[in-house]
């Protein structure tokens, strides 16, 4: 946004404070912000500028910061992964690493003296976490298991890399697109049966054929917030692969040049499609990238019902497998860590993939060699075959290290699952996500039952307490679900939840063994 743009409209105050100093300005600043300790910073650089470098103030954690990393396409090998390990390693019972849902992962317990220690040695390894935050594009999502899948239509691996690549400068930092209105959201399907939850997401390709040619679709304008939560819609646009990289860019610029920026509330990029209209919108794409956009094709190639990776698959490549492996609520910890490399050494070619269910997959394992992994011991903690209800499972960071969270959610999810798995049996997984807060990040409007932390009453008093929403769908013909229920006590939760898994999915309570004395 232009200097006049901006003095012509109303400043909050994030905008103000970009405009004061570029959050990527900091990145110069680490050896200093080491040296005086976090207590003396400036309070605008140290809770809001160091997200521009993917380190996060977190009030209740005080003194220990989280740091978000960048893996385009949810991708990292075992010397990075280790790498990350040893660093939170150094915090003790505050650290551990958190598998997000966008196949990212974030380390927790970081602390400002270690920063510039901590960026050499993610430098050295290949790794970034530069504008992982605040008013950037977040990580890019792909299908995680491209490249490996017989049945993909296109690997999305290259160009993940390569929209990371543009909108960061190579993870050293791009000026281009630190001043965004808001945060931005990009994926990429190559797969059939829209691995990345393409719908909520503000730009989105999924794969389409038009005159029997590959290519993609363009989506748009898919977003969760506080206020407002809507799927992403059709561009009318089809573009070829060659193309997605320049259409990212001329998107994130008709957005960086023109959002909202007054009320940061309807500052996404739906918004701007609202104010504008989609062909307004599509027009001024048009003009930035400099021709014609192919309006798309009839019909998407998304016919399969989403697969969540998890147990042994066959490769396309002959002799080789993938193995996903359920990480419960996506907690690591710096030996969890450590294995996952160990098994991505010894038994693949060293790569480790996150998927968005905040689960992990080893790809590259050779029949020979198949067995010996399954006998690992770490696998009885990370099971290649979970229960039902486990499976599903998907949990934001929640109240413990999140201020923005209204309850507990990790640790209150397994401990909730764990219950229900001991009364009722299934037969096929539910999809169960807790959000803390309606900033959504634990996605409760994709899950089968989605819940979202807020404030409720008991016996007069406030508790801590979850909305209920139902009816979310993935795979084809994706769409969200809806609020069903408000208000309810999590200490009232568990017998609302063993209600709607008996009326809804058909789980069955389980016989009781009567033990004789």
């Amino acid at each position: 946004m232009t200097e006049d743009a901006i003095a012509k409209t109303s400043l909050n105050k994030f905008e103000k404070l970009k405009k004061e100093k570029d959050g990527l300005a900091v990145k110069a600043e680490l050896a200093q912000f080491a040296s005086i300790g976090w207590e003396a910073m400036d309070d605008t650089d140290r809770e809001h500028r160091l997200k521009w470098l993917g380190v996060f103030f977190r009030p209740v954690t005080p003194g220990k910061f989280m740091m978000r990393m960048r893996l385009p396409n949810g991708i990292i090998n075992s010397q990075q992964l280790r790498t990350l390990g040893e660093i939170v390693e150094n915090y003790g019972d505050d650290g551990c690493a958190d598998i997000t849902t966008r196949q990212n992962i974030q380390l927790r317990g970081v602390r400002i003296e270690d920063l510039p220690d901590i960026f050499n040695k993610m430098q050295q390894v290949g790794l970034t976490s530069v504008q992982s935050g605040m008013d950037n594009v977040r990580n890019i999502t792909g299908d995680p298991i491209a490249g490996l899948d017989a049945d993909e239509l296109f690997d999305t691996r290259e160009l993940a890399s390569q929209i990371q690549d543009m909108i960061t400068g190579n993870g050293e930092g791009n000026l281009e697109f630190t001043n965004l209105p808001r945060k931005f959201n990009i994926a990429l399907s190559g797969g059939r049966d829209n691995s990345i939850h393409a719908e909520i997401n503000d730009l989105a390709f999924i794969p389409a054929y038009k005159d029997e040619q590959f290519g993609f679709n363009v989506l748009v304008g898919g977003f969760f917030s506080a206020k407002r939560c809507d799927a992403a819609i059709p561009l009318n646009a089809w573009v070829a692969p060659s193309d997605v990289v320049a259409v990212c860019r001329a998107v994130l610029e008709v957005y960086r040049d023109n959002g909202l920026r007054a009320n940061r509330q309807k500052s996404r990029l739906m918004w701007l499609i609202d104010e504008w209209g989609l062909e307004k919108f599509r027009t001024e794409v048009e003009k930035q990238l400099g021709k014609t956009l192919v309006s798309a094709a009839e019909k998407d190639a998304i016919d399969w019902e989403k697969r969540d990776h998890i147990g042994v698959y066959s490769q396309k490549q002959p002799g080789l497998n993938y193995v996903g492996l359920h990480i419960p609520v996506g907690r690591l910890f710096a030996q969890d860590m450590f294995d996952l490399a160990r098994l991505g050494e010894v038994y693949g070619n060293s790569e480790i993939r996150f998927s968005v269910e905040q689960n992990v997959i080893i790809p590259n394992i050779a029949d020979s060699r198949l067995k010996a992994l399954l006998n690992e011991p770490i696998l009885a903690r990370f099971s290649i075959d979970p229960e039902p209800l486990m499976r599903g499972l998907v949990s934001c960071t929640g109240a413990q290290f999140c201020n923005f969270a209204l309850i507990e959610t990790k640790n209150r999810a397994l401990k909730e699952i764990a219950f229900l798995a001991q009364e009722l049996e299934l037969s096929r997984p539910v999809r169960i996500h807790w959000t803390g807060c309606p900033n959504s990040c634990g996605q409760p409007q994709v899950a089968d039952i989605g819940l979202m932390g807020t404030k409720a009453r008991k016996n007069g008093k406030p508790v801590e307490g979850v909305d209920i929403y139902m009816g979310g769908t993935v795979g084809k013909d994706a769409h969200l679900g809806t609020c069903v229920t408000k208000g309810i006590s999590c200490e009232d939760l568990q017998p609302v939840l063993r209600d709607l898994l008996i009326e809804h999915f058909q789980a069955k309570p389980r016989e009781k063994v009567l033990v004789s004395t």
